[in-house]
């Protein structure tokens, strides 16, 4: 029996290490992708259209807003971004689970269509952790770095909202934290009592 995917998100300030916590866990678990969010943000030194973004105008943005084409969109650090709702349906549909990284605003839209939603944030083990890793990655002046420090105080104010609290101290321990996740959630009663409907009626019956 086909039973409908889960919607998680996964929300983090900048520079927690959410995109690679996310590839890895893409790498280490099957039957989960995560969607591809439009922005009109830039696109960045190793990034590709369409793979860790669909790169669009403010314009055709907002006529996609207009269209109703997006489950939830935000302006984040002057830029626009959107996940797009046939796509996402279409997965939960085939029992694919869908992850949505997106920030606290988001995460907000998209609980109030999808009540089952399961919402993670990602900490820093301190905000001197996330300043160097900014500092590190060698993507933004100084100026920039800044502003996503001062940003990333209001966010992790909103992680008291979410479900799930990861901390990635070390890269390994918080993949092994959102592995359990994903694996908890799959063996949740409602969840079980669909995809293993023949094993229970031969065990209860």
């Amino acid at each position: 029996m086909n039973v409908r995917g889960s919607l998680y998100i996964i929300s983090a300030p900048s520079g927690t290490g959410k995109t690679s916590l996310v590839k890895g866990l893409l790498d280490s678990l099957s039957g989960i992708k995560v969607s591809i969010s439009h922005t009109t943000r830039s696109i960045r030194p190793g990034e590709f259209k369409d793979i860790h973004y669909h790169f669009v105008t403010e314009d055709e943005f907002k006529k996609m807003i207009v269209a109703n084409d997006f489950i939830e969109h935000a302006l984040v650090y002057g830029n626009y971004y959107g996940t797009s709702r046939s796509w996402v349906e279409e997965q939960l549909q085939n029992g694919i689970d869908v992850i949505l990284e997106i920030d606290w605003q988001g995460a907000y839209q998209v609980k109030k269509q999808f009540s089952e939603v399961i919402r993670v944030f990602i900490l820093p083990p301190t905000l001197a952790a996330l300043e160097e890793r900014l500092r590190t990655r060698g993507q933004d002046e100084e100026q920039v770095i800044l502003h996503r420090l001062s940003e990333a105080k209001q966010e992790v104010k909103y992680c008291l909202e979410y479900d799930y609290l990861v901390i990635n101290d070390k890269f390994e321990t918080a993949l092994s934290d959102l592995r359990s996740i994903i694996r908890a959630e799959h063996c949740r009663r409602d969840k079980q009592l669909k995809c293993q409907q023949v094993l229970l009626n031969e065990l209860i019956n």
